[in-house]
């Protein structure tokens, strides 16, 4: 596999990130200067989609998806792997846009695809793994809800609200994004249970997650309560058969 992005695409959602994005960009493609970038903007009012088209413009490697107006995190994910499925990307990832994700850490996420993972995540909860910045109460959110989430799905990942992630095509259109159903810390559970059911081998790259230096978070408690909930429906779900090993 070619460590510098050949064949890869990598999804990055928007809402009011202009601070932030020409820096993302810059070091993506430092890291892995042959991978595409796909901005998917919800209509930011700070500009950040206008900003993006114009980066566009000079650098072929960007793409701009508009939305319009703040649809939510997963709905973004969705709309942006619909857009990479229907293009020739072997691979494709997601990652925020607030630079807590180390671009950097690309090329070790696509090392473990190289190694045989059908999916690679990004992982705060395994050795080597961390976070920097945030205070006791986003560490019990965090951490608790994976932890929550293994424990009802029997989920042998440990982070799997994390969303740092590249997947394999095949994996990702087997995982079906269009049937997706959660947004914010769910859709990241989702995601990666799917792609378990699947019989997809996931490994865990330990990364250091660094709160974001600009701008506000957009992750809230109504999200995290949804998770809660969603995992249920995620494990009733697989017990009727609404999910089936498809790889």
């Amino acid at each position: 596999m070619d460590l510098a992005g050949d064949g890869l695409v990598i999804v990055v959602p928007t809402y009011m990130e202009a601070t932030n994005l020409p820096g993302l960009l810059d070091a993506v493609f430092s890291a892995v200067p042959r991978a595409h970038v796909l901005v998917v903007d919800d209509a930011s009012p700070d500009g950040t989609g206008q900003l993006a088209d114009e980066i566009a413009r000079r650098n072929t490697s960007v793409h701009v998806l508009h939305r319009a107006g703040k649809l939510g995190l997963g709905t973004a994910y969705v709309e942006g792997f619909a857009w990479a499925l229907a293009r020739d990307y072997r691979f494709v990832a997601e990652m925020d846009a607030d630079l807590s994700h180390d671009p950097r850490d690309l090329v070790r996420l696509l090392r473990a695809l190289d190694d045989g993972a059908q999916v690679a995540v990004g992982s705060r909860n395994v050795p080597g793994g961390g976070i920097l910045g945030w205070g006791l109460g986003r560490h019990v959110l965090s951490k608790g809800g994976s932890l929550y989430a293994r424990l009802v799905l029997g989920s042998p990942v440990r982070d799997m609200t994390t969303g740092f992630k590249v997947y394999r095509r095949e994996t990702l259109e087997a995982i079906s994004p269009a049937t997706l159903r959660s947004n914010g810390y769910a859709f990241q559970i989702e995601t990666t249970y799917r792609a378990l059911l699947r019989g997809a081998r996931v490994d865990e790259v330990p990364i250091v997650f660094v709160d974001r230096r600009a701008g506000a978070s957009k992750m809230d408690r109504r999200i995290f309560v949804e998770a809660v909930w969603s995992v249920w429906r995620m494990r009733l779900r697989e017990r009727r058969g609404g999910e089936g090993r498809l790889i």
